[in-house]
């Protein structure tokens, strides 16, 4: 039996029905395989496993075609020898094919494996003025407990932060904030030496600061691109980047069209400064729509469109944690909007969002075991 993947292919051909079956593959995480060579047994017996994996598969003159979830492929590869006992160099090929496509997030440290579920990025606030929870760790004991509390529970980075950035903020000096974010993050790590620590931060002398204190992720709301010295700083680091589409500086006509090419642009532009893409997540940039928006029309976008950047082939952040749009549409107060948390952030990350940032660690983690164990979810007998 031979075993390739169509994916290229379809990428190539210029009729309508490969192209849509293409972007279709792309923002969905689909793979498209074509088995050849097969005998009429082995023929019977894969289209039974396919159908046993929910993968669309039809038969045609050279063997059999299937389209299927990473999952279903994962598992077909697992299974492979036992219902084709003379199909090593298949196993092989299937092995392959899942392992390109890989999703990593490489920071300082540490490599993020993401194909197959997605991590908790919980947040640390050491503002006066943070939306939901300014004002409530301001001390060195309330931090390093909050901090505890949320590893315990399961997440897999903190972010510390010192400037909030919520409509309306008000701009902190770097001094300030040096104050408020790099004697946590230097105990943090003391206390917690296994911990992956990120800060959110637009400014140099801070990004430079908290990268020599130890911190793995530097998380950007501009982007990188708006200062050459980030880029060589970053370029001269090993930290993961995640990098941010601000909409407060755009107008959009098309906007997931838009929304796409900015991406595209920055990564190049990042890449070309000499930074690894695998170093590199992106966020569209839920919350940060511009004075002409209304009724949170952008965040609703960002939320359904989340599938539509798949096929950049980066990690993307889901930031939706007790946010605005809830108390506007829904009447929510900030310690009520939870359970609709749990909900927008399910509906993104069914749509490959893999970067869960989070005020709520615990119930964070609980939702993300069970979604896996559902997305697992193929009846193999």
């Amino acid at each position: 039996m031979q075993i390739q993947e169509m994916t290229d292919q379809l990428q190539q051909a210029t009729d309508f029905r490969s192209q849509a079956l293409y972007q279709l593959a792309q923002q969905q995480r689909l793979i498209a395989l074509q088995f050849k060579a097969l005998s009429e047994t082995e023929q019977t017996e894969l289209q039974k496993r396919l159908r046993q994996l929910d993968a669309i598969n039809g038969q045609n003159d050279t063997g059999v075609d299937g389209l299927l979830t990473i999952p279903a492929l994962r598992l077909l590869a697992q299974h492979w020898l036992s219902w084709f006992p003379a199909g090593n160099t298949g196993e092989a090929i299937l092995k392959q094919i899942l392992a390109a496509h890989h999703l990593d997030w490489q920071v300082a440290g540490k490599r993020f494996k993401l194909r197959d579920t997605s991590m908790i990025y919980g947040i640390m606030n050491i503002t006066p003025d943070s939306f939901y929870d300014g004002g409530r760790y301001t001390t060195m004991d309330a931090v390093l407990n909050h901090v505890s509390e949320m590893l315990e529970a399961g997440a897999d980075v903190i972010e510390v932060n010192g400037q909030t950035t919520r409509p309306g903020y008000t701009e902190v000096t770097p001094s300030v904030e040096f104050d408020r974010t790099i004697p946590y993050i230097k105990a943090i790590t003391s206390h917690f030496p296994e911990a992956v620590l990120a800060i959110d931060t637009y400014k140099v002398p801070v990004m430079k600061a908290a990268i020599e204190a130890g911190v793995a992720i530097i998380n950007d709301v501009n982007g990188f691109t708006d200062d050459p010295a980030k880029l060589q700083l970053m370029a001269h680091s090993d930290v993961g980047l995640l990098t941010m589409l601000n909409g407060r500086h755009f107008n959009f006509k098309i906007m997931t069209d838009e929304a796409h090419q900015f991406f595209e642009d920055n990564l190049n532009e990042l890449m070309m400064a000499g930074i690894d893409r695998d170093r590199i997540a992106i966020d569209q940039g839920l919350g940060y729509a511009n004075g002409q928006v209304q009724d949170d029309d952008q965040d609703y976008v960002i939320m359904n469109n989340t599938d539509k950047f798949n096929d950049l082939n980066r990690p993307m952040m889901v930031a939706v944690s007790r946010k605005g749009y809830m108390a506007n549409l829904l009447g929510l107060k900030k310690d009520e909007r939870l359970p609709m948390t749990l909900v927008s952030e399910v509906a993104m990350m069914q749509k490959g969002g893999k970067i869960i940032r989070v005020h709520d660690v615990k119930e964070t983690r609980q939702m993300v075991t069970l979604l896996d164990r559902i997305n697992r979810g193929y009846w193999i007998v």
